[in-house]
């Protein structure tokens, strides 16, 4: 028996994550905290950190088939029981990269030597994919996982960072640039099948932002770069270690994340179309034309359960076209 699932998956978080929750309740009565945790650690006995996750969600199976998708594919982190509940947490292929790393200090390196020295340690069957042209003057990996260099990868680089098949069938170590790739595309109507919004139309204009990259040189002294539209609201971030070339590239790509003509926000559909983040997303609304655009999905929230049935709530980003 299933309470409800919950998958969320996003460019801006280095792993998707999937919580399955297991009814509090059997036969209409609820299941006292003591019998949960004892379900619990019966389940607990069975399944392992680990183990290998599959979801598939659906209205009806014999329809779905035709439009199959795996909604989520990880492994179990770890299974929850304080309160009564049992909920079962899963990561996706992130999750292999959770193991410690020898210590290693690179000079003049960019972001795929580095996702290399990773696949390498932990001797992973997979290859890099990499078009984030970012660069270290210097980078030290010290008592960390690969998980964790990927995180500080992703914090400082700004760049969409994730675990995914090709096309072939081969597993690959992704890292690109904000907004590049590609998975897919889904038509969005609010006259068809659009449940509900809060989209804001923002022009560009009313989205003045300065971005201004900053780091310590070898003389202790502040480097800085900057991009955007001066007199803005300012965001600085840092980029220790960077070339200077790298810290404007960062900067631009910050600044592309945030500044454009469009809506801001999302939208809350249902199961069908699917939808996943770096889908392009054609907005169409027949009363304000003037509106309509194709924006890039930084987000998607799945959740299903028995009374609200199957629901996507969609992070829309950058207006494309």
């Amino acid at each position: 028996m299933l309470d409800s699932v919950e998958i969320h998956k996003s460019v801006d978080l280095l792993a998707d994550t999937c919580t399955i929750k297991l009814p509090g309740t059997i036969n209409n009565k609820p299941i006292p905290q003591t019998r949960a945790n004892e379900i619990g650690d019966n389940i607990k006995g069975q399944l392992r950190r680990g183990d290998a996750v599959r979801v598939w969600l659906g209205y009806d199976k014999d329809v779905w088939k035709e439009d199959d998708k795996t909604e989520f594919e990880g492994y179990l982190l770890n299974i929850n029981t304080d309160d009564g509940s049992i909920v079962i947490n899963c990561e996706d292929d992130l999750f292999l990269m959770r193991k410690p790393i020898g210590d290693k200090q690179f000079k003049s390196t960019g972001v795929k030597q580095i996702g290399e020295y990773l696949i390498s340690e932990l001797k992973l069957t997979m290859k890099v994919n990499c078009s984030l042209t970012i660069n270290y003057d210097k980078f030290v990996i010290s008592k960390a996982t690969a998980y964790d260099v990927l995180k500080k990868l992703q914090e400082e680089t700004k760049g969409n960072i994730y675990i995914k098949k090709n096309a072939a069938g081969e597993t690959e170590l992704n890292i690109h640039p904000p907004y590049i790739e590609r998975h897919g595309y889904v038509d969005y109507s609010f006259q068809q099948n659009v449940e509900k919004s809060d989209l804001k139309y923002k022009s560009k204009e009313d989205r003045k932002v300065e971005i201004v990259i900053e780091r310590t040189g070898k003389d202790g002294k502040t480097i800085k770069e900057t991009y955007g539209s001066p007199g803005g609201d300012q965001e600085t971030l840092k980029g220790d270690g960077m070339s200077r070339d790298s810290l404007l590239e960062k900067a631009k790509n910050r600044y592309n994340q945030l500044c454009f003509d469009g809506y801001e926000g999302g939208i809350t559909t249902w199961l069908i179309p699917y939808v996943e983040p770096g889908y392009s997303a054609t907005i169409e609304d027949e009363d304000y034309t003037y509106k309509n655009g194709i924006y890039y999905v930084t987000a998607v929230t799945t959740t299903m359960d028995g009374s609200g049935g199957g629901v996507r709530k969609v992070q829309l980003g950058k207006k494309l076209v």
